[in-house]
């Protein structure tokens, strides 16, 4: 053994002076096998030996003796940038955080869109964001379906009808460099509201197809049975919400057999509880949402309904354990009160609440989950040559499955997570700080012939929400031979509050700041219906942005808007937005050019 180890090291090229030896621990390997004593030698991020008494003199050791050694934790369901606490506001770093401090050390997130990514992956990479490995999906849907209703336009969620459509879409995806296509395939509103539209099979098909040529998992929003037979002929990866409508049946279980679909019935976003305040969730909620938690109203039992569609989703998550197919853990974390970290030690609890045992319910969690995403070679369970992704417990999960949420240490690539120093980071004042640059002058003249505006960012079409909204156009258009602006047409819609938002993010994906400091005055050339229009201007530091009215007419009109009208000069801008304003019904335009900053 000894001769063995030491050639193993040396042929690896690794100091043994780097290693750590995790000694005594009682290990769960993630594989479903019975706990075991044993010892973890780490070395470079990698995991070296696992086995009883492992000889390693020149490794740091660490004595776990009384505790439980897991790999790190996934959650293949979550919304990082969303507040789970109304009133708290975005903050990716710190949410990010909240995963670590729980252990959860891979993360699928479903919220964002192609135009962040390459800023997500660059913080994330430079430590300016600590944050577990991160799977960014791109999302499709159906028109009138699912993922729409938050008025997040077709940039943020492709529109697709048609096999064909869907093809094109995920080649349209592709640039961006996805590690998840994200399909909201079931317009199922739980019998609370009228459905949303659905895809059909060939549609989600050809999505499947095409996802799988890059080598993309498909996770799907599922929620009834029959759409679960849809998407697992289809032939997707995982079924990423509960199907609560009705018992499962034979056909159900022998297509996700077939297809080889893995289920997360993500119960912590369905769960029928009356949300308090708990250890882990002191932890890992920063200091405003903490506050605003403390003195929210009293929450409203949950209704009858709610419990009986839960009772339906536990009895189909055990069916299902029981009849072979493999479970996985996605929360839906982002949603409010579903939050960050917590809901993913809350939905390996509930799991095993639903009567699948501890172990399998911890497997759900990892070496499920990272064959899912495609990385189990990599990742998802304690074994030689896996990365050192580990969570060491203070307790005895697989005795008692309320220990996971006593998350003692937390390894990420064999690299130890300093825990209280980012509990600290969480509860510090203010969003996470980045570093802002300075604003040039010119924002966009619309002259660029990709379509991106001078500050290499992509204009963003936004709408009030809900399921009836209203639409709109834009594109580049001439106003002179060699001078382009842009024109946007809108069809308000049928809502009580219809609105159509243009968004100019200022840096891409709009996450870090724009310093507006030495300008005075934000200036355009616009023309439209004669009617008020809005602009406004959104910082890091506020939950709302700032807005001021403006009216322009049939002609070109120059406007100069004072940024202090604005709520600036500031060092934390990060979008303009173009605001259009309605009666239900009416069709408006607006055409825009030459937006400046002037001294």
């Amino acid at each position: 053994m000894k001769r063995s180890l030491g050639l193993f090291l040396l042929c690896a090229g690794l100091a043994p002076a780097q290693s750590l030896l995790i000694q005594n621990a009682t290990l769960i390997d993630g594989t479903g096998a019975p706990p075991r004593q044993a010892d973890v030698l780490v070395s470079n991020g990698r995991i070296v030996a696992v086995g009883p008494n492992l000889p390693a003199p020149n490794s740091t050791r660490l004595d776990a003796r009384g505790k439980t050694l897991l790999p790190g934790l996934f959650d293949l369901h979550t919304h990082v940038q969303s507040a789970t606490v109304g009133g708290s506001g975005q903050d990716w770093g710190k949410n990010l955080k909240a995963y670590l401090l729980s252990g959860v050390t891979t993360v699928a997130d479903f919220g964002t869109y192609g135009e962040t990514f390459a800023t997500v992956r660059r913080l994330t990479a430079s430590g300016a964001w600590p944050a577990p490995r991160l799977h960014l999906a791109s999302r499709i849907t159906t028109p009138g379906g699912h993922g729409l209703e938050i008025g997040r336009g077709e940039i943020f969620t492709q529109e697709v009808l048609t096999p064909r459509e869907g093809r094109a879409a995920v080649r349209r995806l592709l640039p961006y460099r996805p590690d998840v296509i994200k399909v909201f395939s079931d317009g199922w509103r739980y019998g609370t509201s009228a459905d949303l539209t659905s895809m059909e099979e060939g549609t989600l098909r050809a999505i499947v197809e095409e996802a799988h040529k890059a080598n993309l998992p498909v996770l799907t929003h599922t929620v009834t049975v029959d759409k679960g037979k849809i998407a697992a002929a289809a032939g997707v990866d995982a079924i990423m919400h509960g199907m609560q409508d009705k018992p499962f049946d034979d056909e159900l279980l022998a297509l996700m057999k077939a297809g080889r679909t893995a289920y997360g019935p993500t119960a912590a976003v369905y769960e029928p509880r009356t949300p308090a305040l708990d250890n882990v969730l002191a932890k890992v909620l920063d200091t405003v949402s903490l506050q605003i938690f403390r003195t929210r109203p009293a929450f409203a039992p949950p209704s009858a309904l709610r419990v009986r569609k839960y009772e339906v989703l536990k009895r189909n998550t055990k069916a299902l354990f029981d009849a072979g197919i493999p479970l996985v853990t996605g929360t839906d974390a982002g949603i409010a009160n579903t939050h960050h970290g917590w809901a993913t030690l809350r939905e390996i609890t509930l799991l095993a609440n639903a009567g699948v045992p501890p172990l399998e319910a911890i497997k759900a969690a990892t070496l499920n989950a990272a064959r899912v995403l495609r990385v189990d070679k990599d990742r998802g369970s304690i074994e030689a040559g896996k990365a050192a992704d580990l969570v060491l417990i203070d307790g005895a999960p697989h005795a008692n499955i309320q220990d996971i949420q006593k998350v003692h240490r937390v390894w990420l690539n064999g690299v130890e997570q300093n825990l209280p120093q980012l509990a600290a980071a969480l509860a510090a004042p203010g969003p996470t700080p980045l570093a802002a640059i300075p604003a040039p002058a010119l924002l966009d003249d619309f002259e660029r012939v990709d379509g991106r505006s001078r500050l290499d960012t992509r204009w963003i079409n936004t709408y009030e929400g809900g399921a009836d909204l209203s639409r709109a156009l834009f594109q580049r258009t001439p106003r002179a031979p060699g001078n382009f602006a842009l024109a946007i047409q809108a069809q308000m819609s049928e809502s009580s509050k219809p609105r159509v938002h243009l968004t100019l993010p200022l840096r891409p994906g709009g996450i870090e700041p724009m310093d507006l400091a030495g300008w005075k005055t934000l200036e355009f050339e616009a023309r439209g219906d004669s009617l008020a229009y809005n602009l406004s201007l959104a910082r890091r530091a506020k939950a709302d942005s700032v807005t001021t009215p403006f009216t322009p007419g049939p002609g070109w009109k120059k406007f100069r808007i004072p940024l202090t009208d604005l709520g600036c000069p500031c060092a934390d801008a990060t979008v303009v937005t173009f605001v259009i304003s309605r009666p239900a019904g009416v069709r408006t335009w607006l055409e825009i050019d030459n937006i400046k900053l002037v001294r």
